[in-house]
């Protein structure tokens, strides 16, 4: 794998960059500043000397053993110029110069000697070059054009920028060096880390939910690894629920299954008289019937698991609901020997999917009629925009109150008829709808309530999408 396209390589360069990036921007904003400082500090002592000097040449007639004096004061060659030529293009010849040079040499055409000819009394200052060699050089003329130049060489001065150069240059190839191999130390941990975490995915990928994902780092990386942690967890518990349905599924469709196969076998007898075979094909008649509604159920289940579903709302009247409830389901009451009564206490629009509201009172309903004795009174009451079940049956323990909502929930003690599957069902529509469905129990009294979305004039013409 190309190094650079890891994360250590990548950390690693990055560090790198930053690292000679902090060079550059020091090595342009420091060397030239210490530079042109340097410089500037040297032609400052020398405009203080030139300013010093031409004091006292005013007071005497400059000599050789006066340049000579003044340069071993400052340090700096001193040049007593006197005008050849003057006007616009002067001319000048050294009368005097600590050097004792000839006038052949270039100083006798010195730019900063020929500006200070040209304004008398005004210290010039500037760097100048000459035979390749940088001096800091002040200079200041009087009224009868005698020029007085003090020139300094710049090679010492140039010296201690180049050591500085020189110095930054090295600790910035040190400091590289270090990020780098602090770089690629740090990297190699991090890349450690993402591969524990890629082998931890791919192990939850493949169906392996045993080994907690675990990172004991406090940054993102230990951030991540808890998501991955509560990622394993809720697909474990996904993977769970998943066996478990088939197998409930499985034992739901096999139990009817095997009874009409057992009912047809006897069904072949020709000795059965009529009684018995009418027995034998009512059951099997209800075997088909819980068959169906198996079927139904797992239909919605898939629905509802599925993703978004269509509901139409619509305004609706709680207390017409309830009355199409009672008589759709009072002679199912009867042959279970209950009795079913419909209750107005107020009355109350909603705005929901009637036949999904219709589905969940007769799953509510059906579990009423189901789970309670035989002569237990059933009421379906309209309350405003709720409908309840109320029944005055044993009750449900606070403790399974949730339970009674899982799928293939069945309580101890009760009947093993049914799917397991109506409250589950109906308490997913009722939260597709915007609403929500409450159980209330205690001893001889349960109330299943479903509440939905009061009708109004901003949600007249919205159809709701759960």
């Amino acid at each position: 794998m190309n190094p650079l396209r890891t994360v250590g390589g990548r950390l690693s360069l990055a560090l790198a960059v930053v690292v000679l990036g902090a060079l550059a921007v020091v090595w342009v904003a420091l060397v030239p500043t210490l530079e042109r400082r340097l410089v500037a500090g040297r032609l400052a002592e020398l405009a203080a000397s030139v300013r010093a000097t031409a004091r006292d040449a005013a007071r005497t007639f400059p000599s050789q053993d006066f340049v000579d004096e003044a340069a071993q004061e400052s340090g700096a060659r001193v040049v007593y110029f006197q005008p050849l030529q003057l006007g616009p293009h002067p001319v000048l010849g050294d009368e005097f110069d600590s050097a004792k040079l000839t006038v052949a040499d270039p100083v006798a055409r010195d730019s900063v000697a020929l500006r200070a000819e040209l304004h008398p009394g005004v210290i010039e200052r500037g760097r100048v070059s000459r035979r390749d060699n940088d001096y800091a050089e002040a200079a200041i003329a009087d009224t009868a054009g005698n020029v007085l130049l003090f020139s300094a060489p710049l090679h010492s001065t140039l010296e201690d920028v180049d050591l500085v150069r020189a110095r930054l240059l090295w600790s910035g190839l040190i400091g590289l060096t270090v990020a780098l191999v602090a770089g690629l130390a740090a990297a190699s941990v991090f890349a450690r880390r993402i591969r524990r975490l890629e082998r931890a995915a791919d192990r939850i990928a493949s169906g392996d939910f045993a080994n907690p994902v675990v990172d004991r780092g406090h940054d993102e990386l230990g951030e991540l690894a808890d998501a991955f942690d509560r990622m394993r967890l809720r697909l474990a518990g996904l993977d769970d629920a998943r066996r478990e349905f088939i197998a409930n599924a499985s034992h739901e469709l096999r139990t009817p299954i095997f009874s009409l196969g057992g009912f047809l076998e006897l069904l072949r007898d020709e000795e059965l008289d009529e009684r018995t075979r009418s027995e034998f094909l009512d059951t099997a008649a209800e075997q088909v019937n819980r068959l169906s509604k198996l079927a139904a159920d797992l239909l919605d289940l898939s629905r509802l698991d599925a993703g978004p579903m269509r509901l139409d709302s619509e305004p609706l009247e709680l207390a017409a609901v309830a009355a199409d409830l009672g008589e759709e389901l009072a002679p199912l009451a009867r042959r279970r020997g209950h009795t079913l009564e419909v209750v107005v206490e107020s009355e109350g629009v909603g705005f929901a999917d009637r036949a999904r509201v219709l589905q969940v009172g007769r799953a509510l309903v059906d579990n009423a009629l189901l789970h309670t004795p035989s002569g237990t009174h059933v009421r379906i009451v309209a309350r405003g925009p709720a409908l309840a079940i109320e029944d005055d049956g044993q009750g449900i323990p606070a403790e399974y109150h949730e339970q009674v909502f899982a799928r293939f929930s069945r309580l101890e003690g009760s009947r093993a008829s049914g799917t397991g599957l109506g409250l589950a069902i109906a308490r997913e529509l009722a939260t597709r709808m915007g609403g929500a469905l409450e159980l209330e129990s205690r001893p001889g009294h349960t109330v299943f309530t479903v509440r939905l979305p009061v009708f109004s004039r901003e949600n007249e013409a919205v159809a709701t999408v759960g």
